[in-house]
């Protein structure tokens, strides 16, 4: 399966420093590319080691390879480990029909810790995403992973969540595959077990 909307399809996962956010546009990119797929990573960093904004953009091809940086306005999708990254990114790369998948667990900044700003209510959040998508879908994935084990797995679960809203060709057993090949068997069925529970993620905010 190769389907993608529209070519090249604009997907840009963002978050903050420490919260894998390279490694989860890393293992998007690879499924991708193994269903035939042309994928261009480029990726920008803020004050990553502090905890700042990190972005990668993929652009998803049927036909070529594409520059690396999504024009502004022009994201298709975004995956957004933790909720304002969402806001900031739809200011800037949104538009009327661009869709949103979300993690809802938030990251607080210096400057909220601090007592200089607040960060925003979630139910605020929730309210300007549904405002500049067209559809957008949150789930608790870092509370779910660490029910599971571990924080890292947060992001296996945002990409079974993504597989959930068929906006990309990602198959569970391609993923099953990959991770597999990449760490054994003994890791991978914790790893399909966080995938397939990011799905149902999904499957119940639908």
């Amino acid at each position: 399966m190769t389907g993608i909307a529209k070519d090249p399809y604009n997907v840009i996962i963002t978050g903050v420093g420490g919260q894998g956010n390279v490694l989860a546009s890393r293992m998007l990119g690879n499924l991708l590319s193994d269903q035939g797929l042309f994928v261009t990573i480029g990726e920008t960093f803020g004050a990553s080691q502090r905890g700042g904004s990190v972005m990668s953009h993929l652009r998803v091809s049927r036909t070529s390879a594409w520059s690396p940086q999504i024009p502004l306005g022009q994201a298709d999708l975004v995956v957004s480990l933790e909720p304002i990254e969402a806001v900031r990114v739809l200011a800037q790369y949104g538009n009327p029909g661009i869709k949103v998948l979300v993690n809802s667990r938030s990251i607080q900044p210096v400057g909220c810790i601090s007592g200089e700003t607040a960060y925003p209510p979630m139910d605020d959040i929730r309210k300007w995403v549904a405002e500049l998508s067209a559809q957008s879908w949150f789930v608790d994935a870092t509370n779910a992973a660490v029910k599971l084990g571990h924080a890292i797995f947060g992001n296996v679960m945002m990409v079974g969540a993504l597989s959930a809203t068929h906006e990309l060709p990602i198959e569970r057993e391609a993923f099953g595959r990959a991770m597999e090949a990449a760490m054994g068997p003994e890791k991978a069925k914790k790893n399909l077990q966080a995938f397939d529970m990011g799905a149902a993620m999904v499957a119940e905010a639908a």
